[in-house]
């Protein structure tokens, strides 16, 4: 999963950020409104945690942004404002969900992986392609029935591929979602191509097929 974390308080943004990031997420932080806005101008992400009150402006704002320009990224409303209206007012806007601080960080990863079960898999824990099982509980791969074990970005690169199936991902969106926006600092995309060289071989040493399709000039397509 790639996730943007918009929290001014720098503990709480911390703990959140180490707690995603130790399970294979990548995520990524802002602590104010102007970065937040930069953030979600650029980038794309599997889901937004937003603070609602924020240095230079409010979250809420970002999260009409989002919806104003009909971004996908799930959206889930952090906030120490418990008052009925704060969080009606959200969920009118279009937030997925809404959690009122203090809560355990247990609870948070269960409501996004929720938000992304029901934006990309239709609220599925399995997800079945042909041969590939996926358990998105349990981070485990299946093919012929059998355990696959892939590395954190093959595993990511493949949820990647199969929440996008049958659409054309470009190299740079690919990139992003393994790397987040450390992407600018690289040089090349020669990485991707030896995550999808290792996925590939992974899969079909399983006894799988390659749905890996290169689209010439503008990225890849995982399809039957």
């Amino acid at each position: 999963m790639k996730i943007l974390i918009i929290e001014d308080e720098t503990g709480l943004r911390e703990s959140i950020e180490e707690y995603f990031t130790e399970a294979g997420n990548i995520c990524e932080t802002a602590s104010d409104f102007f970065s937040a806005k930069n953030k979600i101008n650029l980038y794309r992400y599997d889901c937004i945690l937003l603070d609602i009150t924020l240095p230079n402006g409010n979250g809420l704002e970002i999260l009409k942004t989002l919806k104003g320009q009909n971004y996908p990224d799930g959206v889930l409303i952090i906030s120490a404002k418990n008052s009925l209206d704060d969080r009606l007012q959200g969920l009118d806007l279009g937030a997925d969900d809404y959690l009122v601080k203090p809560f355990h960080l247990s609870e948070l990863r269960a409501r996004v992986t929720a938000i992304i079960r029901r934006k990309s898999f239709d609220g599925n824990n399995l997800l079945t392609f042909n041969e590939i099982q996926v358990d998105l509980l349990a981070k485990s791969v299946k093919v012929q029935g059998n355990i696959t074990k892939l590395t954190k970005k093959e595993y990511a690169l493949l949820l990647y591929f199969m929440a996008n199936k049958g659409k054309v991902v470009s190299k740079n969106a690919i990139a992003e979602h393994l790397c987040g926006d450390e992407i600018d600092a690289a040089d090349n995309f020669d990485f991707i191509y030896s995550h999808i060289k290792n996925l590939r071989k992974k899969m079909m040493e399983a006894g799988g097929t390659d749905y890996i399709r290169a689209a010439y000039g503008m990225g890849y397509k995982f399809t039957a």
